[in-house]
């Protein structure tokens, strides 16, 4: 049996007010985490994904990648 995804990537790239004036995070699925049949875990990342084009207010030197479940981004996106 294949590996198979349990969890989605992303960033948060922006945020936005909805239709109820509550602000909320505008997120960009980058990759996936994988569990292998043996019960390893890995990550893909999409190969478009350059970490240099996620807003950097703080300037930090590192990228913030947060992990959802599945149906959480699936929601969102359907909303966007």
């Amino acid at each position: 049996m294949p590996a198979k995804k349990i969890r989605d990537l992303a960033v948060k790239t922006g945020s936005y007010t909805d239709r109820d004036g509550n602000t909320k995070g505008r997120y960009k699925n980058v990759g996936s985490l994988m569990e292998s049949d043996d019960g390893s875990k890995f990550i893909l990342l999409d190969t478009t994904f350059n970490p240099a084009g996620v807003p950097n207010p703080d300037n930090r030197d590192n990228v913030l990648i947060s992990i959802f479940e599945r149906a959480y981004l699936l929601v969102y996106e359907e909303k966007m």
